[in-house]
């Protein structure tokens, strides 16, 4: 009996338009705004959040890689959204096998081959840039000496290390190497987000306390057993410390690395904000006189300056190393070119590029990896970003609608974004907007971050204006 032998059937599938993307997007947003404080999903988030791998939603994000419908029913309904006709197009393509079995055995001129070969492995290699970089890519650009610095600082006794930059500016990514780099010496690892405590905990001091100490016991597989330990009569910052220093150092032999991100949320409630940076403070002084408190090792996140007064003898934001993130330089930028495999020889490529977007780190790399895909040309991506933000558009209406969170910066962004000399504001405005990542200093007056920021807002705010 002879068998019959049958081809692979071809996969079908589908993959969204640019109106079903743009109604995800903005599903998205919305849901993080609600849920999120406002704060972007990483890849890995949202395939936590609707159950789907992160390459599946690298593929999705393409526009060009198919996935089934399923699939995408379950990223609409993730945020509450019905899956329309108009959302999507049936898309077919073969098994990544056959593709590559095709490929090879076509007698295409050499150009030709070279570029459908390297559009297959670059939508199969590159992510979605969305979050940090993680530490096995190659994707990530140092910064020396910052790096250096960070590390030597780290095996330092009771040292301080602040990192500070406005967001999307590699805060993240840096903080993940500086762990891997204490982990690799035998340290003990503590990572928390300001934006993992609950807004009750943030009105009273004990809550909060009590939150920290629970969080730091939980990841160094400590059991907290804050109820025995936690004497409020002797004072809630008092009791603290001593839970630190009497129960959590007692049971560590390695130094303790505590990272601390995104603390100017405590900003926002001034009273909290006084006791518990006067609390960092007395940590930060008694790793100088006492021994065990010297195991400590403690890196602290912010975006901006803090706009609220803080007495400089109860604060820790004048002590220890501190680390500014600035944007890419045009050196930087043509390096990460390279990774990306763009050909960037004469230096003008990357000067066009960053008339647009300045050296910002976030927006760079995702025009670097539209671009490897060959979908657009640098001079077509920079010219929708201006038109109607093209390729930058979830980012600028991400953008928006933070703003709007804050009515009265409205009006005075308008005005930075219309005076082409820049304008001096109060400053407690000025570092709220800072924090946004809207603007940039230049001596003591402000600008818009980049022409894209200026092109883009000026037209949002003339209707509301």
């Amino acid at each position: 009996m002879q068998v019959k032998q049958t081809k692979s059937k071809r996969r079908r599938g589908v993959v969204l338009t640019p109106v079903g993307l743009q109604r995800l997007q903005e599903a998205i947003v919305s849901w993080e705004i609600a849920r999120n404080k406002g704060d972007r999903l990483t890849l890995q988030e949202l395939s936590t959040q609707i159950s789907i791998s992160t390459k599946t939603l690298s593929r999705l994000w393409s526009l060009s890689k198919g996935v089934d419908q399923k699939t995408l029913k379950l990223c609409f309904s993730a945020f509450n959204l019905k899956l329309h006709e108009d959302d999507y197009a049936v898309s077919s393509s073969e098994d990544e096998h056959e593709i590559l079995e095709f490929l090879s055995s076509r007698s295409y001129p050499q150009e030709d081959h070279n570029t459908r070969l390297s559009n297959y492995e670059i939508e199969n290699r590159w992510l979605y840039p969305d979050g940090p970089v993680a530490l096995d890519s190659p994707l990530y650009i140092e910064r020396p000496p910052i790096e250096e610095l960070a590390y030597r600082e780290i095996t330092r006794p009771g040292c301080v290390i602040r990192i500070r930059s406005p967001r999307q500016m590699g805060k993240t990514s840096l903080v993940l190497r500086i762990l891997a780099f204490a982990n690799q010496q035998g340290y003990r690892t503590v990572n928390i987000n300001s934006y993992q405590i609950d807004d009750s905990c943030l009105t009273d001091l004990n809550k909060l306390l009590r939150c920290l100490c629970w969080q730091i016991a939980q990841q160094l597989d400590i059991e907290p057993n804050l109820d025995n330990m936690w004497d409020e009569e002797v004072g809630h910052k008092l009791v603290c410390s001593f839970y630190l220093q009497k129960y959590i150092f007692k049971q560590s032999n390695s130094p303790i690395v505590l990272v601390l991100s995104d603390v100017d949320r405590f900003f926002e409630y001034p009273h909290i904000a006084q006791e518990f940076f006067a609390l960092l403070r007395s940590w930060c002084e008694e790793a100088r006189q006492n021994y065990s408190w010297q195991k400590l090792r403690l890196v602290v996140v912010y975006s901006t300056e803090q706009y609220i007064s803080l007495d400089i003898n109860r604060s820790p934001f004048n002590l220890g190393l501190p680390i500014r993130l600035s944007e890419f330089t045009q050196h930087q930028v043509e390096d990460l070119a390279r990774k990306y495999e763009l050909n960037w020889s004469s230096g003008q490529e990357s000067a066009q590029l960053m008339s647009l977007v300045g050296g910002h780190p976030a927006l760079i790399q995702l025009a670097l990896f539209h671009l490897v895909s060959r979908k657009i040309t640098l001079q077509d991506l920079i010219a929708e970003a201006i038109a109607n933000g093209g390729i930058y558009r979830h980012h600028l209406w991400r953008h928006w609608l933070k703003l709007q969170s804050y009515p009265h910066l409205i009006k005075i962004y308008a005005e930075i974004v219309k005076t082409a000399q820049g304008l001096m504001i109060d400053p407690v405005d000025a570092y709220k907007l800072e924090s946004l990542g809207l603007i940039c200093f230049d001596g003591d007056r402000l600008l818009p971050r980049c022409k894209l920021y200026r092109a883009y807002f000026i037209k949002q705010l003339a209707a509301i204006v």
